[in-house]
């Protein structure tokens, strides 16, 4: 039978319960910390503290996923294994990736007596939510099945700048943190006050209400917002300024 390769959420068994990993009907299983061991070959003297990271394998023989209502799948973009100047980074350097390539979509949605479809399409490129979704792989390739709701918004380009939000998500250009005390003292960037003010850059369309309707948003391009501080997903441009997309509902007020 195929290799169990584990990856996505984590379960943790301590060496009393191994005999629960005895069920697992698998020829081969491999662990970051001992390599590739057979069945029969762990022990409870081998470890005191077992962590075991699971994903959804697709068998062999399933070829496609079908999401179903309001979910899409997403093929994972390959993480960078090198920083721009050519460094080789470390497994644990490397940034989980955000976004993708959607492969397929669900049905779509019923909201009251209306029927909608979703509103990403087969080969957009999109930014999503850091923990959103279950991790599929199938074909080789690592895949997402989130629902559309976890989808930030799409992205053509190489620069985070050019995200176009969806749904209700505000995208925000963040204010540079203070660099100095009133003192005049310069900050390190751990003690540096995360900032909740900045710039909308573009919105989303609106939310739904319970018919169906389009609701705009409250908040428009050019605006100075204060948001909830520890709201939303953050990113870095390519002139290295910060930006944050975060929903409507997380903005706080507009500042004049």
């Amino acid at each position: 039978m195929a290799t169990s390769q584990l990856a996505a959420s984590s379960v943790t068994a301590s060496a009393r319960n191994l005999a629960s990993l005895q069920g697992l009907r698998l020829s081969t299983v491999k662990f970051s910390s001992f390599g590739t061991l057979k069945p029969g070959a762990l022990t409870s003297r081998s470890f005191k503290r077992l962590v075991v990271k699971a994903a959804t394998v697709v068998a062999p023989k399933y070829t496609s996923v079908k999401p179903l209502g309001d979910r899409v799948l997403v093929k994972i973009k390959e993480t960078e294994e090198k920083t721009e100047g050519g460094i080789l980074l470390p497994t644990t350097a490397q940034s989980k990736p955000q976004g993708g390539e959607v492969v397929a979509v669900g049905e779509g949605k019923t909201i009251g007596n209306t029927k909608l479809e979703s509103s990403v399409k087969t080969g957009a490129q999109v930014i999503y939510s850091k923990y959103a979704g279950t991790e599929v792989e199938f074909n080789g390739a690592n895949h997402l099945l989130l629902k559309e709701d976890d989808i930030v918004g799409l992205l053509e380009t190489d620069d985070i700048k050019d995200l176009e939000p969806l749904n209700d998500r505000v995208f925000i250009k963040v204010l540079e943190a203070e660099e100095k005390t009133a003192g005049g003292l310069l900050l390190t960037e751990a003690s540096k006050e995360k900032p909740s003010i900045g710039t909308v850059i573009a919105v989303g369309p609106g939310t739904l209400d319970e018919e169906g309707n389009l609701k705009p948003l409250s908040v428009s391009p050019g605006n100075t917002v204060l948001y909830s501080k520890y709201a939303g997903n953050d990113f870095k441009g390519n002139d290295g300024s910060n930006y944050i997309a975060l929903r409507a509902s997380d903005v706080m007020a507009v500042l004049y």
